[in-house]
Formats: C-alpha cells, sequence, structure tokens
C-alpha cells in the first residue's frame, strides 16, 4: 500500500456506498472486505482498492448472489462470469417458479377455491415437465398396457403431452389440474380401459380400426343436419338419418346392414361415448394453446339414442 493512499473509516465507506455500518461491519469480519489497516485505537481503515472491493459485494449482493458465490468470485477460485451465469439460470427457474404461483393465485382467486382446492392446484402446478409427462404416461400405460389396441391411437396419446408454457394463463393452471385429477380418477381409468379393451377385440376380429376415424365426418355433417332439423333420436324421422349411417357403416366395413352390425356399432357407442374422454383432449389443447375442437358429445349421444330406439322396435 501506498503511504499517501488516504484511508477512510467505516463511516466515510457508508456514506460513499449508502450501506449500513453494520454490514460493512460484518463484510469485514467474515473476511469478504478486510480492512486495509487500524488506528492505534484500533478503528478499522479502508483504501480504494477495499472501497472497490466493497462496491463489488454490494453490486452483487443486490443481484443476488449468495456469500459463498461472492467469496469464490473475489478470491478467484471461480471467474466472475462463471458465477453470473449459474446464478442467473437459477434466477430463471425462480422466475418460472414465481410466474407459475402468480397463475395460480390468479385461478384461485377467479374460481374462489377452498383452502383444498388451493393446495391441489398449487401441487399439480408445481410438477415439472417430466413429472406431468410421467403422470400422463402413468395413465396411458395402466389403461393400454398389455393390449393390441390401435397402435396408431396410443402413439397419438403418448406424443400429446401437456406442456405448461414458462408464463400459464389462469385457464392454463385450471385446465391442467383437472386434467392431473381426470387421469388419476379410478373410475376413468377403468373406463378407458374397457374402451382400449374393446379396441383389441376388433383388431383381433379383424377389424379396421382407423375406418372409423373417416366415419366420423359422416356422422358430424348428418346428424348435424338432424339437430338443427330439431329431429328427435325417438321419432320416426330419426329413422332414415340412423339408415344413412348404418349403411355407411355397412359400405365401409364391407358387412351386412343388418341387426347384428347395428348391435356392433350400439356396443361400439355405448363404449367410447363418455364425455370425460372428450372433456380430456380439450383440456390437453387449453393446457397447450391448441385449437380446442367441436364438441361431439351431443352428435354421439343423439346417434347412440337413435340407434338404441330402432334396435328396440326390431
Amino acid at each position: 500500500m501506498d503511504g499517501n493512499d488516504p484511508l477512510y473509516s467505516i463511516g466515510d465507506l457508508a456514506r460513499r456506498t449508502g450501506l449500513t455500518v453494520k454490514t460493512i461491519r460484518f463484510y469485514a469480519d467474515t473476511g469478504l472486505v478486510p480492512p486495509t489497516d487500524r488506528t492505534p485505537a484500533g478503528y478499522r481503515r479502508y483504501d480504494v482498492r477495499a472501497l472497490a472491493r466493497l462496491d463489488l459485494v454490494r453490486t452483487l449482493r443486490e443481484l443476488g448472489l449468495d456469500l459463498p458465490a461472492i467469496r469464490r468470485v473475489l478470491e478467484r477460485e471461480a471467474s466472475l462470469h462463471e458465477v453470473a451465469a449459474a446464478h442467473a439460470e437459477a434466477l430463471e427457474v425462480q422466475i418460472r417458479t414465481l410466474r407459475l404461483r402468480r397463475a395460480v393465485l390468479l385461478a384461485v382467486a377467479q374460481r374462489s377455491s377452498s383452502p383444498e382446492e388451493m393446495r391441489l392446484m398449487h401441487k399439480l402446478a408445481k410438477l415439472s415437465d417430466v413429472e406431468r409427462r410421467r403422470l400422463v404416461h402413468d395413465f396411458i400405460d395402466e389403461t393400454f398396457g398389455g393390449l393390441d389396441a390401435n397402435p396408431e391411437f396410443v402413439a397419438m396419446l403418448r406424443s400429446a403431452m401437456p406442456e405448461l408454457p414458462d408464463e400459464p394463463r389462469p385457464e392454463q393452471v385450471e385446465a391442467w389440474v383437472e386434467l392431473g385429477e381426470l387421469v388419476q380418477d379410478p373410475d376413468f381409468r377403468a373406463a378407458v380401459r374397457r374402451m382400449a379393451e374393446h379396441q383389441a377385440a376388433e383388431r383381433a376380429d379383424g377389424d379396421r380400426g382407423g375406418l372409423h376415424v373417416a366415419l366420423t365426418g359422416t356422422v358430424r355433417s348428418v346428424i348435424g343436419g338432424a339437430l338443427a332439423a330439431g329431429v328427435a333420436p325417438g321419432s320416426a324421422d330419426a329413422s332414415p338419418v340412423v339408415d344413412a349411417l348404418t349403411a355407411a357403416y355397412a359400405e365401409t366395413f364391407e358387412r351386412p346392414d343388418d341387426a347384428a352390425l347395428r348391435r356392433w356399432l350400439l356396443t361400439r357407442l355405448e363404449t367410447a361415448n363418455d364425455q370425460r374422454a372428450e372433456r380430456y383432449w380439450q383440456l390437453l389443447a387449453v393446457i397447450n394453446g391448441w385449437p380446442v375442437q367441436e364438441s361431439l358429445r351431443e352428435v354421439f349421444e343423439w346417434f347412440t339414442e337413435a340407434l338404441r330406439t330402432r334396435l328396440a322396435e326390431c
């Protein structure tokens, strides 16, 4: 140290840096900013290098670095850019967490949730992307595992995972919480398992399951027209609508349009027409920001009732 360098008291440093005397004394006692010298009476004195060191400590603390990290920088055990990069990454995680908590609180405020609902929302919302995928994959494994169901459909299920954005909207948090509850519901799992078993049985009988997808547009169009016209499924006016649709199924699957086909079709409709299955895809669309597809619930409920009525008349 140059004997001509000015020395500052703790009070001088406090005025220059805006830190309290107590804080500067703490940094001195922990060795982060040791005094340059002491007066004969034992009072601490600091030179310009200590002042610069103190200013760096203050800046790093304001950026949120903890004292061990600051010590590594000061003692050159780690470079400043390495510590800054690690801290920036940690801050990014904290920011995502805070955004998620904000979304949960907004969702709670909007739906007047109970304390128990709020705890559940927070528990499910704070799951990581990997944990969310694991929850859905566990659901798929239990419902479709060990069965030769439609492989294209199972592959689509596994590829369509819930992906909450870094800053989710309250409705996305709500949708994820509802989806998380749904895939853990034993009754829903049992219902989907029955659907999967029905798919597997159809495949064993040589049924070309993918053709059902091609018929969905026909069903939507024909029954949509009946609904628009106010045709009740149990009325006589529903008969030609049912006849047109069973004829389309018979042609597609190269089967006779008889009572056996209609019983097969009714069984399939009753097994597959669980509104929770449609809700699953609606919730997934909200979470991932996809367009929510038009509901087919009313269409297939009409078809099921109309077909049941026609079979009862046979």
